[in-house]
């Protein structure tokens, strides 16, 4: 059975429980999809399919490698291919199959993986909520960052620590979101709560509980 779904991020809006309550939601479009191509245990050591998104506007280069693999499966090519892990139960899904949003039911809980916001460079505050010093008149010490590591031993910066830098742009996990709504016709899927990423961007919808 397969767990997930290739998706694109359409934006946020609100609801209205029957008692009043206002819900944030987010809408995604979630596929259609394609089975480009299976992987079983015997084979590649697990039991997945990689799904090819279909849209309305279709590469217009694809390079060698990728168009004889599209041409061995008998699918059109597409530009975002991602694999989603099959669990066990259903039918065994097969190269060419297309998989819609239908695999998915209204109150179930999904997980949504997604690329973060790029901020572009940023600093220790606005990076990493330093608190940074006092901002009033005579202190030296506004907004940097303070010791980065001890004099004597061991005479360095350890890897790892935390500096100013490229935020953003990071691959990011939103788990246990409630299915509100589900749209078969329009492709659409609405979830509760946000999503990571901005407007258009593609993340991948998995089922929580499998």
């Amino acid at each position: 059975m397969i767990t997930g779904l290739i998706g694109k991020k359409i934006g946020m809006t609100q609801i209205y429980e029957p008692d009043g309550t206002v819900v944030p939601v987010t809408v995604l479009k979630a596929g259609p999809c394609v089975v480009v191509q299976r992987k079983t245990t015997a084979r590649d050591g697990y039991e997945a399919v990689q799904l090819g998104l279909v849209e309305e506007r279709p590469p217009k280069r694809v390079n060698k490698p990728m168009r004889g693999h599209f041409e061995r499966a008998g699918v059109p090519p597409t530009r975002i291919l991602r694999e989603v892990r099959l669990a066990p139960g259903g039918e065994d899904p097969k190269v060419g199959e297309t998989v819609l949003v239908d695999i998915f039911r209204e109150g179930e809980l999904v997980h949504v993986t997604g690329t973060t916001k790029g901020k572009g460079f940023a600093g220790f505050v606005k990076r990493h909520r330093f608190a940074g010093g006092p901002a009033s008149h005579g202190s030296m010490f506004h907004r940097a960052p303070g010791s980065i590591g001890a004099s004597s031993y061991p005479s360095r910066v350890w890897p790892g620590s935390r500096m100013t830098g490229h935020m953003g742009m990071q691959r990011h996990t939103v788990r246990n979101l409630r299915v509100v709504r589900v749209e078969p016709e329009r492709h659409l899927l609405v979830v509760r709560g946000s999503v990571p990423g901005p407007n258009g961007g593609y993340v991948i919808i998995r089922k929580a509980r499998v």
